[in-house]
């Protein structure tokens, strides 16, 4: 079931989305969706919605809310020349710093929506690195974080994801597209030492013939075997981190 709501941050106001189960059921626990670069859409409401219904308050906000309304966009808009400059510059235009700073008010929108104790947290693609960012920025607030075919989880960059490690409570999975050249190995590597170095309870998997994008429906390297393998992994890591 999904209600459309408006968060405050600091910045304006997100547009987001909460889903709940369909069946009526309770649900005790919150999980933030991290989006990807093409925004929230169907593809993403029905990933939501399936969190959901496995017994999780879901959010699902737009991170690119400071450039008012865009697209529509799906899986294949990279491959549009225009479309992909607009994504790139809202992409370019949206920080990690101002995802985590808008992450406090998404964590208070999970708890007036009845969430209770610790969220979880799961990004893909751009969202990964947005979600252990989160995780590191809120430790006493995010029990459970995962990226999908995440990029740039430990670059060169002064806001990579791996430079917080230390500051990360929850713990985390990272699945890993076969190749990707926004997560060469290099940077798998780096994010794997910061992790263990930081103390974080963690794994790092690697989805051998899986391509970047490989868990979203309307993505053209969708891949059904590989997106349920990473259903299994995304929800044993919330029922058992989120108690």
């Amino acid at each position: 079931m999904k209600q459309d709501i408006e968060i405050k941050t600091a910045d304006g106001t997100a547009k987001a989305a909460i889903f709940r189960p369909d069946n009526g059921a309770a649900a005790e626990h919150g999980v933030i969706l991290y989006m990807d670069a093409m925004g929230p859409r169907a593809a993403l409401d029905g990933m939501a919605q399936r969190l959901a219904d496995a017994g999780y308050v879901v959010l699902l906000p737009d991170l690119f809310y400071r450039f008012g309304a865009y697209g529509p966009f799906d899986g294949s808009a990279f491959g549009n020349p225009a479309s992909r400059e607009t994504i790139m510059a809202m992409l370019r235009g949206t920080t990690q710093e101002m995802t985590k700073a808008d992450s406090a008010a998404f964590l208070d929108a999970l708890s007036a929506a009845g969430a209770r104790g610790a969220a979880g947290v799961v990004g893909y693609c751009m969202g990964g690195g947005r979600a252990l960012t989160a995780a590191a920025a809120y430790p006493d607030r995010i029990a459970a974080a995962a990226s999908f075919h995440g990029g740039n989880l430990a670059s060169e960059a002064e806001d990579s994801p791996h430079r917080l490690a230390a500051n990360i409570k929850a713990r985390v999975y990272v699945g890993v597209a076969g190749i990707d050249n926004s997560f060469p190995p290099e940077q798998s590597a780096r994010l794997a030492e910061a992790l263990r170095t930081g103390g974080v309870d963690h794994a790092i998997e690697n989805y051998v013939g899986m391509a970047h994008g490989w868990t979203v429906p309307d993505h053209g390297v969708y891949d059904e075997i590989g997106a349920e393998r990473h259903w299994k992994r995304l929800l044993n890591l919330f029922e058992e981190a989120l108690v």
